[in-house]
């Protein structure tokens, strides 16, 4: 992008659109690309970490769309791009959710013509009014998938599992939570790394394996279980980047009861 839209101020590195620059994305300015380069200098696999994370999401939605569930909430969705989740769940009800303005007028404008599809201005660090704002388009008796992509670990503990609590408490049983989480891998470099992020819309908050496990209390978590997200069932049809690991882990469960 050349210019940013009215009110948005483009200096200040934005992660969603540090996110899209990783995908290979056009939708990001200068502060935006300057800040990833600097990530990917820290951790050089950065790229491929977020091409594997796409490969995670797509499985992850047809595992749970093949289940039965017809309702995603697709939350930090960030900036639309190839292989969206409507494009993988196909006749699923899908809400993208995200707080930042310009991507929701981005997702708006690209989804305009998709049926049923909605992309909502919502922020996931208040559960209570992004549950009211998704009833009248989401029906909660019945099971539904959050999916929290790569955005817990820009937010402090406490706030990030009472938000996972919340999100469950209102869910059915046969609802799943899929998620995907950065970790330390490279203790040397990361506060360098926070520092960078520190100075963007979101600062980082990296956990642990056990740590991440914590946020599906309540869930069955489903095979292979907590993984690098490459190694999270596979497709042997879309051979991996060939990378040893991802900085990160990813899971999907499944809620039993209510």
């Amino acid at each position: 992008m050349d210019s940013a839209p009215e009110g948005i101020d483009s200096s200040v590195p934005n992660v969603a659109r540090m996110y899209d620059f990783f995908l290979d994305g056009k939708d990001n300015f200068a502060a935006d690309r300057e800040a990833a380069e600097r990530i990917m200098k820290l951790f050089p696999n950065t790229r491929d970490s977020a091409q594997q994370n796409r490969g995670f999401l797509r499985r992850a939605v047809q595992a749970v769309t093949a289940s039965g569930v017809d309702q995603i909430v697709d939350l930090g969705a960030g900036l639309p791009t190839q292989g969206n989740t409507h494009e993988i769940a196909g006749g699923a009800r899908v809400v993208y959710v995200d707080y930042d303005p310009v991507v929701c007028t981005h997702g708006r404008a690209l989804l305009a013509r998709g049926q049923n599809v909605d992309f909502l201005e919502a922020d996931a660090r208040k559960p209570e009014e992004l549950l009211a704002l998704l009833e009248p388009m989401i029906d909660f008796d019945r099971p539904v998938a959050f999916m929290m992509l790569a955005i817990l670990h820009f937010i402090p503990d406490d706030s990030a599992y009472d938000i996972v609590a919340k999100l469950r408490g209102a869910s059915a049983p046969g609802s799943h939570l899929i998620l995907s989480h950065g970790i330390d891998d490279k203790p040397d470099t990361t506060p360098e790394a926070l520092e960078v992020y520190n100075q963007a819309t979101a600062s980082l908050n990296l956990r642990t394996h056990e740590e991440i496990l914590r946020f599906f209390d309540g869930y069955e978590l489903l095979e292979p279980g907590l993984v690098y997200p490459k190694d999270w069932r596979p497709d042997a049809t879309r051979p991996n980047s060939g990378i040893r690991s991802n900085p990160g882990y990813a899971g999907v469960g499944r809620k039993l009861s209510a």
